[in-house]
């Protein structure tokens, strides 16, 4: 049963914030074409451009509901912020306390939209959610006959992806992940149809709920992340690295075991031994976000620079940037390395593709559905340094030869996973599922065919 508690809800419509206690959300009480409800704890997550494009409609009535960590607003969205009163119970077992965490941060979105509903009016036609943290775990509860759309990021197996891929799962490896697709499995039940990213995201889930899936890219802009050969990068010691120099880039949002941080510094050590001029530039935090921490007090990146001593006037940790930096480390990159267990795949890769990057990939799954050695990138073993160095030592020393590969990864993109295609693709699936169309198996995205 929920309990219920005063309810502490914060409102902001175009950049003011006000207590709901005290206002009408006038956007919400006029006739619309439609109403359109998105749900992530991060605003605005894999949502940042199908809010804003249903949002310049201003007959379509969009709200937000999101965690307050965040100042970022969106032109005719309205933003419903909500937290979380407690955190799991310390005696709650440890299998589950993923499983809590999520049914209280369920309970918080319940009350929010009950509020919504009975005092503001807003029932929406269709909810677009994140499902992963519980958010949407009740929301049919509240809103029956809305359509509810599920974003399938990743389902936990106990074999063939990220679990066991590095290390050997033990038998409390697999019941822990057994029991950690309880939330999955509840979304997949209450959904009235789901969206996952790559084809091989999509097959990780269970045969049974494919019928009502559709495997949609995100989509990349094309437009902003392309190719720019004036691009230059200014280090804090004054040096500036620009198109043509030997600079090679790796970015991950935190330097962790799972996008191969440990095999690629174990590379860069290599690469420094054989190239002296090579400047590496590394973009991420020294969070986690997947997998195993690092011990209490220390960060992977600094067991590793501790270990490997690599020369660090040549090895540049630039932290995290804005997403226009970002994107000129792309474009000044000789040879940028992306790798990863066989998890969710990173923007980034595809971002660095789309900015005509000479790729070197891991040979996951997820990243051979995208590049192909020899034809749009280079491939190597995800776990092995001397391989990773050797394929960009062969990148950085045949620039020219391997021209097309950089002009094919663009192509690449722009074919398959380029916004303008996509965007399209994904409003038309919410427009229809309003009106209750739902789609035919045909709108499962093929995969790339693949050169022989």
């Amino acid at each position: 049963m929920l309990i219920f508690r005063k309810l502490r809800l914060t409102i902001v419509f175009m950049g003011c914030t006000r207590s709901c206690v005290t206002i009408k959300l006038r956007s919400l009480q006029s006739d619309v074409s439609m109403k359109i409800l998105f749900m992530h704890p991060n605003i605005p997550g894999q949502y940042k451009h199908l809010c804003r494009a249903f949002a310049e409609d201003p007959n379509n009535q969009v709200v937000f509901l999101c965690k307050p960590n965040t100042k970022i607003t969106i032109p005719g969205v309205t933003k419903v912020e909500y937290e979380l009163f407690r955190q799991p119970s310390p005696y709650t077992h440890r299998y589950l306390v993923g499983t809590e965490r999520a049914v209280l941060q369920g309970q918080e979105t319940w009350r929010v939209c009950k509020n919504l509903k009975e005092k503001e009016g807003f029932i929406p036609d269709v909810i677009c959610a994140h499902p992963g943290w519980g958010d949407a775990m009740f929301i049919k509860d509240i809103y029956p006959t809305a359509k509810l759309i599920n974003f399938f990021e990743f389902y936990y197996r106990a074999t063939g992806s990220d679990v066991g891929f590095e290390h050997p799962a033990t038998e409390d490896d697999k019941a822990r992940i057994r029991t950690k697709n309880i939330i999955n499995l509840l979304s997949l039940e209450a959904c009235d149809w789901g969206v996952s990213p790559t084809r091989w995201q999509f097959q990780q889930y269970p045969s049974d709920y494919h019928y009502k899936m559709s495997v949609i890219h995100d989509g990349i802009d094309t437009s902003i992340a392309r190719p720019n050969p004036n691009a230059k990068i200014s280090l804090p010691d004054g040096k500036i690295l620009k198109f043509g120099d030997p600079v090679v880039t790796y970015i991950s949002r935190n330097f962790e075991h799972y996008r191969g941080f440990h095999t690629f510094m174990g590379a860069v050590k290599l690469l420094q031994e054989a190239r002296p001029d090579v400047h590496v530039l590394a973009v991420g935090a020294d969070e986690v976000s997947y997998g195993r921490p690092a011990p209490q007090g220390t960060t992977y990146r600094k067991m590793v620079t501790e270990q490997l001593k690599p020369d660090m006037s040549r090895l540049h940790f630039i932290g995290t940037l804005p997403y226009n930096d970002m994107l000129k480390v792309m474009q000044v990159s000789a040879a940028h390395i992306y790798l990863t267990y066989p998890f969710v795949l990173s923007w980034s890769m595809m971002e660095a593709m789309a900015c005509e990057c000479l790729m070197i990939g891991s040979k996951t799954a997820p990243v051979e559905e995208v590049i192909t050695d020899g034809e749009n990138g280079l491939l190597t073993d995800f776990f092995s340094p001397h391989e990773l160095a050797n394929r960009v030592l062969y990148a950085l020393d045949n620039q020219e030869t391997l021209r097309p590969l950089r002009t094919k990864a663009r192509q690449t993109i722009v074919e398959h996973y380029d916004l303008k295609k996509l965007l399209p693709k994904q409003m038309e699936l919410i427009t229809g599922l309003s009106h209750g169309v739902y789609p035919s198996p045909s709108h499962v995205q093929p995969l790339r065919v693949k050169s022989a």
